[in-house]
């Protein structure tokens, strides 16, 4: 039988509650290789070497930032060979986990990797060089996510982005870009842009709330810089409409800026003054639970 691999984020692999449910699941059987991260570039390696091993699962023990960096290691492999992902939610915020649903608890995270179906999922790429699972954000948001101090995020979690953001109201500054795709084009001022193959980000903001990870489209969230403050609130508690949100979906998008913006990719923050979004439509396989809201 063909191993399932879990490349664990170094600083939990000495976790008791981890440890215990892998020798738990080697006892029943079942054949789980563990690989333990160290640096950047590991888990291209661990990667590797699960692929050559023809493994029957990915597992990836950490958070929207070690996704990152497996979905973008994996897309370096031709299709036919990328295994199924799964993914065991250890980050602060575990964004994407949390949007799909799956269990925060190891063990039952563990066991739904390695025994749900594997569903074809759409990913996101940008600028033809860079991919992201579940959202792109910039403006205000990102600021405040690459700005928020670990010791916080460890003691909050995904609250500790909030809460950073209300402390620092006093740097609230609008982007001027602009936006558009092949029906659509948008030019202002804008306080908060999302570009979702997911739902949530930011330590569980909804940002765009009607996103689908198996549509082949992207869902665009753009909050503009009129009323910034009730704007942001009414962003992030409520689903009506709001005549300074602009909603839009499309399989591809860009911006353009006369200054250098950043954009977080699931964690991983890209800076520059051209962005280019594009859906790829069933680029991988992920195991999801049977029942799943980012499913159509």
């Amino acid at each position: 039988m063909a191993p399932a691999f879990l490349i664990l984020h170094g600083k939990k692999a000495s976790d008791p509650t981890i440890r215990d449910v892998v020798t738990q699941l080697r006892e029943e059987g079942i054949s789980l290789e563990v690989r333990v991260t160290w640096e950047f570039g590991d888990c291209h390696r661990f990667i590797t070497e699960a692929i050559d091993a023809e493994c029957s699962t990915l597992i990836i023990g950490g958070g929207d930032g070690s996704l990152n960096e497996a979905v973008n290691s994996l897309m370096q492999f031709p299709t036919a060979q990328r295994p199924p992902l799964a993914v065991l939610p250890l980050g602060t915020a575990n964004d994407f986990a949390t949007s799909v649903g799956l269990p925060q608890e190891p063990e039952a995270a563990l066991r739904l990797a390695l025994t749900a179906t594997a569903q074809p999922i759409d990913l996101a790429c940008v600028n033809q060089q860079h991919y992201f699972i579940n959202m792109a954000t910039g403006g205000f948001g990102t600021r405040i996510t690459t700005e928020t101090p670990e010791k916080l995020k460890s003691a909050l979690g995904g609250a500790s982005y909030f809460l950073h953001g209300l402390l620092r109201m006093d740097r609230l500054k609008p982007d001027r870009c602009t936006i558009a795709s092949e029906q659509w084009q948008w030019q202002g001022d804008a306080l908060v842009i999302a570009v979702g193959n997911g739902r949530i980000a930011g330590g569980g903001q909804r940002l765009c709330p009607t996103a689908l990870i198996n549509d082949q489209q992207l869902a665009l969230t753009l909050i503009t810089a009129q009323e910034l403050f009730p704007s942001l609130l009414h962003a992030l508690t409520r689903d009506d409409e709001n005549p300074n949100i602009i909603n839009q979906r499309a399989s591809e998008f860009t911006l353009t800026s006369e200054h250098t913006m950043t954009f977080n990719l699931d964690g991983e923050p890209q800076s520059g003054t051209h962005f280019h979004f594009k859906v790829l439509g069933e680029a991988i396989r992920f195991r999801l639970p049977s029942v799943c809201a980012l499913l159509g």
